[in-house]
């Protein structure tokens, strides 16, 4: 085999720009790396930057052949490209979802070979493939300044997005190899049925030039053979009382080595031994949705994924990894890989399976309408069928999706809603499509529809109707209702749902002059995608704080105010259980440096939002949840074990004055939500908020606790907590000890070098110090300089 990854040669067709490109990789990474253009990312280049999509691209290289019967094998072309060896075209293709393989038996030459790869303009492509349908078939403008993204098989949010920048980048972003021909495993199908003590694991290898040989499945000590017929050979094998995989928080994460052999060709695969359901039954309320693991219910605790960077050339292996390792630290245990984005590497879902993520897979289809001609259905069931194929055996696949808001993007077009009838056939056209090839590639595969999909053939509200299926709710963004507005609905998975703040200082830094922090400026409206974005922000920080003088207090405050608003809407939810059974915070990470809805900055540091996200999905919490009746307190068990809490609550004072409330103990059932108390109106007086301690009922150790406002905190005179703090170094480590005066609200260490706190954004009461532990990211360099910050320094001098 040879491995074509590495170093080539990259030209336009004007010939007025030539560097080198390192594949798999982009071509607008490549020119900001060999000096050619300003970084995309800062100011406002993005702008200037948008001929390069415009252009051809031409890339070269040689390799050497020692025999001419082999395969050139190029994964994830992106996008409309011819390729090219010894100048004789080899494949044409237009699906950056896609795997092309190329006999070179005759074009290929014993010793040197030319291979190049021409990139053709996706922007015209698009447009003419727009003008050749047989009826238009809208987009949506607001996402894709670049038009027409649509019409080609290519990830959706490269077109612009109301959080992502707009390059339409071109490179390739999967492997690159001259295979030598002869027998191959082209995929190997796993399916696992679970009984009383063993899992029983059917597994399908499909081959090429391997009928009448014999091939080998070994796994878990045990080795079985079969003989391939017809380009198949099939196994059976049992595994006695075997160790199962479980989502974070639940249990371990075991993984069994499978291996396929035939002849010279091996085919390996991490096997996870688990049972996934999506259970939807019709209930008085409606029809439910939730996930089984391994017979167990599961309260899906987690965010949406977007691509790790909006160039492909700048994703790496451990950037991706430290992300997903984000997520499981701050007790989430599902990703949903949404459907404007790509399909993952391998990996991604080796990640997830080790670190017990579950993983809801969009098929690569959002917010547009989408053609239904035979070519472009072709092009879906071949990619549908090579994605199942290679990611279906990871134990983290939980559902297969078959788009992103598709449903409701027919009634976002005056052209499908003046004719709905037609736009309707042709979604389902597609939407059957996908259904079909999933399942025969994969049988029994755990389907649904849309998301949110209220179920199948059902083509309703499912942004605000709430008693069936998953629901994106986004009214208290985009309509600027209050917090409290979350508390309103009920949905039984709300897979989508978000509230914007600004990124980090840091990461401001990285794409501002200093004379451009200010949030009206053209640079930092330019990184701000959705419109009115910044408004709505400042509107709600308006609503519900005093407003911050400084523009770095500003930007902390939004990410505070972040925090509350997913705070309020996951403790809420998490309190109806099991009505509800999974929240997916839109979204985990950010593509580029950006105001947007993620709880990761771009490059992975921790927002306010993902410090508080730990806290509110801890396994065992207990929450406020206020009413016309007064103040009911909720206790919130993931655990498969009982819990017993005792649960002290307290009215507190901005001084930190507190006295005693009616509490309780109690022992909460496994996976279940159970009222505390309930506190009557006129308990709290006016200046006063809530205060829950849990701890274990046993032995007095505590579990968490929380501060709950019933009116917004611009409503409390806060006196100064006269914070203070001391640094003391700790092996890698730095140990902060911070004290207050008085009541200190979001108490907030930051450093001046990048790095993880143990805690943020927490309060502080007069008479018991916090410690919190800085990790820095590059471990023994200066000593970091901290600062203090909290809502009486940020608002109130």
């Amino acid at each position: 085999m040879i491995d074509l990854s590495g170093t080539w040669q990259m030209a336009d067709d004007t010939g007025a720009y030539a560097c080198p490109i390192c594949l798999p990789g982009d071509g607008v990474t490549a020119l900001h790396d060999a000096g050619l253009i300003p970084d995309p990312y800062f100011g406002r280049n993005e702008l200037d930057l948008r001929w390069i999509a415009d252009r051809t691209w031409v890339v070269r290289r040689q390799f050497d052949l020692i025999d001419i019967a082999a395969d050139l094998v190029l994964a994830g072309l992106d996008t409309i490209c011819t390729v090219r060896v010894n100048g004789q075209v080899v494949s044409e293709s237009r699906n950056a979802f896609r795997e092309v393989r190329c006999d070179l038996s005759f074009v290929g030459r014993t010793g040197v070979n030319d291979l190049e790869i021409t990139f053709h303009p996706a922007p015209a492509a698009a447009k003419a493939l727009s003008d050749a349908q047989p009826f238009y078939v809208p987009y949506i403008h607001q996402n894709n300044p670049v038009p027409h993204g649509n019409m080609l098989r290519k990830p959706g949010c490269d077109w612009g997005w109301d959080w992502n920048i707009a390059l339409v980048p071109f490179g390739v972003t999967g492997r690159m190899v001259v295979e030598p021909r002869g027998a191959r495993i082209d995929r190997v199908m796993v399916a696992q049925d679970h009984g009383a003590g063993a899992v029983t694991l059917r597994l399908t290898a499909h081959l090429t030039g391997a009928d009448g040989q014999t091939c080998a499945f070994a796994i878990g000590g045990q080795q079985v053979t079969a003989t391939v017929a017809a380009g198949q050979a099939q196994a059976t094998l049992t595994l006695r009382n075997p160790a199962l995989w479980w989502p974070a928080g639940q249990g371990a994460q075991p993984l069994h080595d499978l291996t396929v052999t035939c002849g010279a060709a091996t085919a390996h695969r991490r096997i996870g031994l688990r049972s996934v359901e999506l259970v939807t039954e019709p209930d008085t309320a409606g029809l439910s949705f939730k996930f089984r693991v391994n017979g167990r219910d599961i309260f899906a605790k987690g965010a949406n994924w977007i691509p790790a960077d909006a160039l492909a050339g700048r994703i790496t292996d451990a950037a991706t990894r430290d992300l997903l390792q984000s997520a499981v630290d701050a007790n989430m245990n599902m990703i949903r890989v949404w459907g404007g984005g790509r399909y993952e590497p391998d990996g991604f879902y080796d990640a997830c399976d080790a670190l017990g993520l579950l993983v809801w897979q969009d098929f690569m289809f959002s917010c547009n309408l989408y053609p239904s001609t035979p070519e472009f259905l072709a092009e879906v069931r071949a990619e549908v069928a090579e994605n199942v194929a290679r990611i279906h055996h990871h134990a983290c696949i939980a559902v297969w999706c078959g788009d992103n808001e598709l449903i409701g993007a027919l009634g976002w077009f005056p052209e499908s809603r003046a004719d709905r009838d037609r736009y309707l056939v042709n979604y389902d056209r597609l939407n059957r499509t996908i259904e079909d090839t999933l399942r025969s590639t994969l049988p029994g595969a755990v389907w649904w529809p849309s998301s949110p999909s209220p179920g199948p053939m059902n083509f309703g509200d499912a942004w605000h109707q709430d008693g069936a299926g998953d629901m994106h709710f986004w009214s208290v963004w985009h309509e600027g209702r209050d917090f409290d507005h979350y508390r309103d609905v009920s949905p039984r998975f709300c897979s989508e749902f978000g509230f914007q703040s600004y990124p980090s200082m840091d990461v401001i830094a990285r794409f501002t002059a200093p004379g451009d922090r200010n949030i009206a400026s053209p640079v930092f409206e330019s990184h701000q995608k959705n419109a009115g974005g910044n408004a709505r922000i400042a509107e709600t920080m308006f609503r519900y704080f005093r407003w911050p003088q400084r523009f770095d207090d500003f930007v902390w405050l939004s990410q505070i105010q972040q925090g509350l608003a997913i705070k309020t809407a996951v403790t809420h939810w998490r309190s109806l259980k099991p009505h509800c059974m999974g929240t997916l915070i839109w979204q985990l990470n950010d593509t580029w440096p950006v105001c947007s809805w993620s709880s990761l900055d771009h490059g992975g540091g921790w927002k306010m939002l993902h410090y508080m996200a730990k806290r509110f999905y801890q396994p065992v919490l207990v929450t406020a949840v206020p009413g016309p009746d007064g103040i009911t307190i909720r206790a919130v068990n993931d655990r498969a074990a009982p819990v017993s809490l005792a649960v002290t609550l307290r009215a507190v004072t901005m001084d930190g004055q507190t006295r005693a409330l009616p509490g309780a103990t109690l022992t909460v059932p496994p996976d279940a939500a159970q009222t505390v108390a309930v506190l009557p109106p006129g308990t709290l007086a006016p200046g006063e908020m809530l205060t829950m301690v849990w701890a274990n009922a046993a032995n007095n150790q505590p579990i968490g606790g929380d501060v709950w406002a019933p009116a917004p905190y611009k409503t409390y005179d806060l006196p100064d907590p006269r914070l203070a703090m001391t640094a003391t170094p700790d092996g890698a480590n730095w140990q902060v000890k911070v004290t207050a005066q008085a009541l200190s609200h979001f108490t907030t260490v930051t450093a001046d070098q990048p790095g993880r706190f143990s805690n943020a954004a927490f309060t502080l009461f007069p008479g018991a110090p916090a410690t919190v532990t800085f990790t820095p990211v590059t471990p023994g360099g200066p000593a970091p300089q901290f600062t203090l910050r909290d809502l009486y320094s940020a608002t109130c001098t």
